[in-house]
């Protein structure tokens, strides 16, 4: 199977995809909707049953900013930075997370889009959507039926992608440590405020920190900002996000959490659904933002850099370096790899 057919099948995906949450069919699309759009549409809609933090608003978000991305130009430009041989596939089992919907479709397409055959372990929490997007997918290209397969349990591989947490991670090194591999372990996303933001940018910033419930590792999980800054214009422009109290789950830990900073006499900044707590430590509980005082800036870039193996990415207005603007850190290209890790390139490495 040649690299255009599997890079046409990508973006055939995107285009069934881009139909959801628009209302607008897709009329060349005809043969493959018959078959899977109401199905499609109905899992969107009832991911919450298998896990309690998918709501369909964050669902289709999800869905929608992977039909934005899989488009025939953006595929071509992804991988024109390589060179990808015609040789005979690897099979690269990919161990999935399940924290937010599809956080393991960037390492499915890598795996499939580089000719190699995907061998995943999806999460419980996550199994089901990804399932049905290989199912469109193999009708849209037949010949890629014989290079997916879910397994409740790896075998029969030569590589692995593996996503987990910081305990998990011991898990796979010990277990997968003789296989050429990628093993991401935990990380957070900071930003770094100088005071001059705009109202706009401040709600903007509020994306970075509530989408997905918080729960990924591009959410804002921590604030750096200047000596006595005062948070009040930051908690008028995140207001529009009380809506995440609405969610039991979230609901509950921001109850709990608060209930111990209080037991624990910890100093809070508190708007009724989210706490501000100022804290080192990058990595905050859900419902909890922590933030930490600085002088200037050049202090917060070094003190980033040498922090760079436990941060997914740096939101600031300010131009830091490898940093993206206010409200983009849920709109990573298809080049922006998961811990800075090229997996294209870790791939071809295998051929």
């Amino acid at each position: 199977m040649t690299l255009e057919k599997r890079i046409n099948a990508f973006a055939e995906l995107g285009s069934f995809l881009t139909q959801f949450g628009s209302n607008l069919k897709n009329d060349q699309l005809i043969k493959i909707n018959e078959q899977f759009y109401e199905s499609f549409e109905h899992l969107i809609h009832n991911q919450k049953q298998f896990n309690g933090w998918f709501i369909p608003e964050n669902v289709l978000l999800a869905v929608n900013a992977w039909a934005k991305i899989l488009t025939k130009t953006n595929l071509e430009k992804w991988l024109s930075n390589y060179s990808i041989p015609e040789t005979v596939p690897k099979r690269v089992g990919v161990i999935m997370a399940g924290n937010i919907p599809l956080v393991g479709f960037h390492d499915f397409l890598s795996v499939l889009i580089t000719g190699n055959h995907v061998v995943a372990k999806t999460s419980k929490d996550d199994s089901t959507l990804i399932n049905k997007i290989a199912e469109v997918l193999i009708a849209i290209e037949p010949e890629l039926k014989s290079c997916i397969t879910f397994a409740e349990k790896l075998e029969n591989f030569e590589a692995v992608i593996a996503t987990g947490s910081n305990n998990t991670a011991r898990y796979f090194e010990y277990y997968f440590g003789k296989y050429p591999n990628i093993i991401r372990k935990n990380r957070n996303s900071v930003a770094v405020l100088t005071g001059n933001e705009t109202k706009e940018e401040l709600s903007a910033l509020g994306n970075d920190i509530f989408q997905y419930f918080g729960l990924g590792c591009r959410n804002v999980s921590k604030l750096y900002v200047p000596e006595n800054y005062s948070f009040n214009g930051f908690f008028e422009a995140i207001y529009d996000f009380s809506w995440v109290t609405n969610n039991n789950k979230y609901a509950n830990n921001y109850d709990y959490n608060r209930a111990v900073y209080l037991l624990g006499s910890n100093a809070l900044l508190d708007n009724n659904f989210v706490l501000l707590k100022e804290e080192q430590n990058l990595s905050s509980p859900v419902s909890v933002v922590h933030y930490e005082y600085y002088q200037t800036l050049e202090q917060v870039a070094k003190q980033l850099h040498e922090q760079s193996n436990e941060i997914q990415c740096v939101l600031s207005q300010h131009n830091l370096p490898n940093s993206f603007k206010l409200g983009q850190s849920q709109e990573p290209e298809l080049w922006d790899y998961a811990d800075g890790v090229d997996t294209i390139e870790f791939l071809l490495r295998l051929k």
